[in-house]
């Protein structure tokens, strides 16, 4: 059998024309939109006005209705916890105003070296669910030597907190100067 052609499971011959690669549909670059946008906490809004508005068919409905053999003080009961749901998400749909670029300059600005590669991930702290980017980042030589993590608030651009320390990776087998 030749470099060109491949047997198939039917014990065939397969040549270099029949044999086809295809990249996965998300890594097809012609079908490229733009960059990710990460969705905003203040969507978190949108099902706080769901509960809210539930809560108030619901007290309603229990006000009016309240000799009825169909509604009892469990429409009342209802109606306080879905209020409850609405005003935490409510308050928790703060708007995200700084996104994964502003985060990654600012965390530049705080490591004080030069960066290389940088990964941003969102997170969410506290009980009210504040939005963190969290940036990784790497000094700009081929074997980088330090290393640094920068937590972002995501509303106020402030750093929470930073790491930097020397790289411990060791990439010396690789043969990387």
């Amino acid at each position: 059998m030749s470099d060109s052609e491949l047997s198939t499971s039917d014990g065939e011959a397969a040549s270099d024309a029949e044999i086809t690669d295809e990249l996965p549909q998300e890594l097809n670059v012609s079908e490229y939109v733009g960059p990710y946008l990460f969705p905003n906490n203040s969507r978190r809004r949108i099902p706080a006005i769901i509960y809210l508005s539930a809560a108030v068919v619901c007290t309603v409905v229990w006000a009016v209705a309240s000799d009825s053999p169909l509604v009892n003080g469990g429409f009342l009961g209802v109606a306080v916890a879905l209020a409850v749901f609405a005003v935490y998400g409510f308050i928790c749909g703060k708007e995200l105003k700084i996104d994964e670029s502003d985060a990654l300059v600012i965390a530049i600005g705080a490591v004080g070296f030069p960066v290389g590669h940088a990964s941003a991930q969102m997170g969410w702290r506290g009980w009210f669910s504040r939005p963190t980017w969290r940036i990784l980042l790497y000094s700009n030589e081929p074997q980088p030597d330090q290393r640094g993590l920068v937590f972002v608030d995501g509303i106020t651009g402030q750093v929470i907190d930073q790491l930097v320390q020397p790289n411990p990776e060791d990439w010396a087998d690789l043969g990387i100067d």
